[in-house]
């Protein structure tokens, strides 16, 4: 009885478990006999927050299309503006002003040169000269010890000469050296503008070439606004070349004007001392004359003098 009563406990037992398990089965929506929900948990939702993270990444505003790093990089054509390239894409109108601009400074250089070389050698000539004919006792050794050298000095005692010669028999001295003193003038006058000739042009280089470049400038500027409007753009990278260009044309006209300046003022200074030169062969050849004129009447009076004597003792 008591193993019966046992056996009947047991079974008893195992049906309130297997009960227990179906309705626990139930609840859960698996099957009995399977793996319980927390096994199968990880399987099914690892997808899960990958998708949730795509979704994230394609709302995400670093990584959408109009973000700057997904941004297209849009291609800038980048002008080389060294001077001979700009001066190559300029207008053919401030191109004309450049190459204007441009041969006005060789101008300058080259009156530079030639003008240096002739200054220099016309006062050596005249301080030789000077010291030649400064113990000279009359024009004619003067012109004896210079020589057939052609220069001012030269000239200036031709004249002296030539006028006196013409002059010859006058009793009047003062009249004889106020048209030798003429000549002089015309003679000075003449050396001064050989001298000064291409001056001109250095002042008007330098007066007028800064306002030329700067009508180039203009110009380039006016076409550079036409470019904008037409391009419908204010990027400075468009607006820049033509800027640069046409500013090219005023850096040119300053380029030839300064030094046209400075030429000019130097030259100025080199002038006046070589027609001090020339003033000082002029009063030379003036002392000379004089010396002439005095000698000549001091001769005639000898002349006379001893005409009188002989005329005296003839009419004793």
């Amino acid at each position: 009885m008591a193993t019966c009563r046992a056996v009947l406990n047991v079974a008893a037992a195992l049906a309130l478990i297997s009960l227990a398990a179906a309705a626990s089965a139930q609840q859960t929506g698996t099957p009995p006999g399977q793996q319980p929900p927390a096994l199968a948990a990880p399987v099914t939702a690892a997808p899960e927050p990958a998708a949730s993270t795509a979704t994230a990444t394609e709302n995400s505003p670093a990584t959408a299309d109009n973000s700057p790093r997904a941004a297209k990089t849009i291609p800038v054509t980048l002008h080389e503006l060294s001077p001979w390239s700009m001066f190559l894409a300029a207008d053919v109108l401030v191109k004309a002003v450049m190459i204007g601009l441009a041969f006005a400074s060789l101008l300058t250089w080259t009156i530079l040169i030639a003008k240096s070389i002739e200054l220099s050698a016309g006062k050596r000539r005249l301080r030789r000269a000077l010291r030649k004919i400064a113990e000279a006792r009359s024009m004619a050794e003067a012109q004896l010890a210079l020589g057939p050298k052609n220069n001012v000095v030269s000239a200036l005692l031709d004249a002296g000469l030539r006028e006196a010669k013409l002059s010859a028999g006058m009793a009047s001295d003062s009249g004889i050296k106020e048209r030798a003193a003429s000549r002089f003038a015309e003679i000075a006058r003449a050396e001064a503008r050989r001298v000064r000739l291409g001056m001109g042009l250095l002042a008007t280089i330098g007066a007028t070439a800064p306002f030329v470049g700067l009508f180039g400038t203009v110009w380039g500027i006016m076409n550079s606004f036409i470019g904008i409007s037409k391009s419908q753009t204010t990027n400075l990278a468009v607006v820049a070349p033509g800027i640069a260009e046409a500013l090219l044309a005023t850096a040119i006209g300053l380029a030839a004007a300064i030094p046209a300046v400075i030429i000019y003022n130097h030259f100025s200074r080199v002038t006046k001392a070589y027609l001090e030169l020339v003033s000082r062969g002029q009063g030379a050849v003036s002392r000379l004359l004089s010396r002439d004129l005095d000698r000549s009447h001091l001769d005639h009076s000898h002349l006379d003098h001893s005409h009188g004597g002989m005329m005296a003792s003839a009419a004793e």
